[in-house]
């Protein structure tokens, strides 16, 4: 069944057909010849051809999303949220897995436009990101999430990494804790980043010179950079009795290296994490985070590319998301080791 064979059996135009099945025009098109296409349509099994649609209106209506790393619990309700808005909208996603190498992630922007993309949202990117440069050559519409880059040359939708970094320092100071350390991410990722800086500030405000601000490099946002990191804090910080890590992995990492180390949680030292990913509430001690609304963050990403598809850019903007502290296990007043 073509299209036009649909029109001839319902006595209509091919472009009242065409406008029908194509969610982002339905609205065009009378509810009640609307109905009777659909009623039809799905009677004789017609599905339009996309690729055929595709090169007549230059839209594939697919947006090519690019994770770092779907194995990280954090980047799945992203998804989520950016499907189910692309969704009612008419669009689908085309989702990638390409890791943190520059040159791998270039060549999977080379594969997504291959293959028509009307839009790219990267959750890739890095503060200082070839692959950003590449993809503003090429001239597609572009968003990135839950990371941004230093010069603001795309719209963004993040965290306010700052505000959550103050939720975390504030709520162990509260407790009593005097001796923090920051478990820091790695540097050329704006989260990374931008809550070292977060930390840093809300200490400032407590009156805490940068010099005398306690810090632990972690090489990346997984559990064993976490262990190590951790154990390199307790090694040169003994009197410690609260970590905040960069986020949940690292926070995981510093079970791993408390247990190894005899100590317990949040009896000797408190943990607390960022993110709020999916099951740290269950794992012993649950653990004590600054949660961030991927879910959220998704769907405004793709608010925004969809902006972009309908020419409404008007410059670049960045959405930042407020964080909320979710106070579990993890936390305790501090007590003398």
């Amino acid at each position: 069944m073509t299209l036009k064979g649909l029109a001839e059996i319902l006595g209509v135009h091919t472009s009242t057909v065409g406008r029908v099945m194509d969610p982002e025009t339905r609205h065009m098109v009378g509810e009640e010849v609307a109905q009777r296409v659909l009623k039809e349509a799905a009677k004789h099994g017609y599905r339009p051809n996309k690729m055929a649609a595709a090169l007549r209106t230059r839209r594939s209506n697919i947006v090519g999303v690019m994770l770092p790393d779907i194995t990280n619990p954090v980047f799945p309700p992203i998804l989520l949220g950016i499907e189910d808005e692309l969704r009612k909208h008419g669009y689908v996603a085309l989702v990638t897995n390409a890791g943190e190498d520059p040159a791998q992630q270039r060549f999977v922007v080379d594969q997504l436009l291959a293959r028509q993309v009307d839009a790219l949202i990267l959750a890739t990117a890095t503060r200082d990101d070839p692959v950003i440069g590449h993809c503003l050559e090429a001239g597609v519409a572009l968003v990135t999430v839950n990371r941004s880059e230093d010069s603001s040359r795309v719209s963004s939708v993040v965290n306010d990494e700052y505000a959550g970094m103050r939720l975390a320092v504030e709520h162990v100071l509260a407790l009593g804790h005097s001796q923090l350390v920051h478990l820091v991410g790695p540097q050329t990722l704006s989260t990374g980043h931008l809550r070292k800086e977060g930390y840093e500030l809300a200490l400032a405000a407590h009156g805490v010179a940068r010099d005398d601000v306690l810090l632990a490099e972690c090489s990346a946002y997984t559990r064993e950079a976490g262990r190590a990191g951790c154990l390199d804090a307790l090694d040169r910080y003994p009197q410690a009795t609260a970590i905040l890590a960069g986020n949940d992995l690292l926070a995981l990492g510093c079970y791993d290296a408390l247990r190894e180390r005899g100590l317990r949680c949040p009896e000797d030292v408190s943990v607390v994490g960022h993110n709020d990913m999916p099951f740290v509430d269950m794992v012993n001690p649950p653990l004590t985070t600054v949660r961030i609304g991927h879910h959220a963050m998704g769907v405004q990403a793709a608010q925004l590319v969809l902006r972009q598809l309908r020419g409404e850019g008007g410059g670049q903007v960045e959405i930042r998301l407020k964080p909320e502290l979710v106070v579990r296990g993890s936390t305790a007043v501090p007590r003398k080791r």
